[in-house]
């Protein structure tokens, strides 16, 4: 998995998660154009595989001893413990073949905490605006 997760000093930002076959460059290089703006900050660990970051971002990472983790990557390891809690809460386990479905809806309800009570007119504009679906 790759995860990306902004972050606002004292609080998490949007959160984008990905699940890949390996962490390599092509992965790691797909997930940074969509989910990243070009030249935006990005921290993270000594991964070989996250150097083709440096492309495109102000990219710096570090091999950080674990007691030292949450201050480099304050955010990932609590949006990691945040999905464990929502897939065994809500799912009570994960298959492989529906990984991506179940991160897409995770990162769809974290980045939309603070927008509760706009949703329901959000679901009303997109019924009202979507092409009616013909079945033959």
């Amino acid at each position: 998995m790759l995860i990306a997760v902004e972050s606002k000093v004292k609080r998490a930002g949007f959160i984008a998660m990905q699940a890949v076959d390996s962490v390599c460059h092509e992965a790691v290089n797909d997930f940074v154009a969509r989910h990243l703006n070009a030249q935006q900050e990005v921290h993270t660990d000594g991964l070989a595989a996250l150097n083709i970051i440096d492309n495109t971002q102000q990219h710096e990472a570090r091999v950080t001893p674990s007691e030292l983790v949450d201050e480099w990557l304050p955010w990932v390891h609590i949006a990691i413990g945040n999905l464990k809690a929502f897939l065994l809460g809500t799912f009570h386990g994960v298959s492989g073949k529906y990984l991506q479905e179940y991160l897409s809806e995770f990162c769809y309800r974290f980045n939309r905490r603070k927008m509760e009570k706009e949703i329901p007119n959000r679901r009303l504009n997109l019924a009202i605006i979507h092409a009616p679906v013909h079945s033959y």
